[in-house]
């Protein structure tokens, strides 16, 4: 069930039963020389679909813009500053709770989200206590990073090994390739890829990884290893939202 899909008498229902709500958050920023640039919005509206469909959970509208700075320097990236990615954060989430949700379960596609997505959490409660919201101490957030479940990393590590890197990633596209097969993208990749330079600004990312991809090669991604992924994320996902929900 998806709520931009829903009316609000639906929503309504859902409500008198669940007062849990899935929250996809991505981002559109580079993804190497083969991976779609909406890449990790994708994946993690892929992933809340299917997690939703499996819990009978609804679903929210997938944020794709995060928190990209350091990709900007690559054409077609695109970025919240840490500073409107808290307050969008924080303005979502009180409509919604005065509408009488409690518990908001994200599920993340981009590393760079997680400091920033944390700190709008701190500042959604605090927004919320403040206003004198009814029902804002109920209020609950959780962040489900679908890359970072283990049973997503050892199936990467099983396929990959050390190829797997940690941007533009094989397992990342091999997500989106299961997702949007006839968006799939080959061109010849250097051997010679950047790893372990830390992240600053924009320029310093294009100059330590020229081509964008960090430590990993994406040749090795197919639409049957993104299935896998797929379904082993949504099976751990699914689990650690019964819980949060209960």
């Amino acid at each position: 069930m998806q709520l931009h899909l829903s009316t609000w008498p639906e929503v309504q229902a859902y409500l008198g039963r669940s007062r849990t709500l899935i929250l996809p958050i991505g981002s559109t920023e580079q993804h190497g020389p083969t991976g779609l640039i909406g890449t990790d919005a994708i994946c993690a509206e892929a992933i809340a679909k299917g997690v939703g469909d499996e819990t009978g959970a609804l679903v929210g509208p997938t944020i794709n813009v995060g928190m990209a700075l350091h990709h900007l320097a690559f054409p077609g990236s695109m970025s919240l500053r840490p500073s409107t990615l808290i307050l969008l954060i924080r303005d979502y989430l009180t409509g919604l709770t005065q509408a009488g949700f409690r518990k908001f379960f994200f599920i993340n596609g981009h590393g760079g989200n997680m400091a920033t997505l944390k700190a709008a959490f701190s500042e959604t409660y605090d927004h919320l206590a403040l206003l004198g919201i009814d029902g804002a101490e109920e209020v609950r957030c959780h962040l489900s990073n679908w890359f970072m479940a283990r049973s997503v990393y050892t199936l990467a590590k099983e396929l990959y090994g050390e190829e797997e890197g940690s941007h533009a990633t094989p397992s990342e596209v091999a997500l989106t390739q299961f997702v949007y097969p006839e968006a799939i993208k080959r061109a010849e990749l250097s051997p010679e890829v950047g790893r372990g330079q830390s992240i600053y600004g924009a320029a310093a990312f294009r100059r330590n990884y020229p081509d964008g991809r960090m430590g990993s090669n994406p040749a090795l991604a197919t639409p049957e290893h993104g299935e896998r992924f797929y379904k082993a994320a949504v099976a751990e996902i699914s689990e650690a939202y019964r819980k949060f929900a209960a």
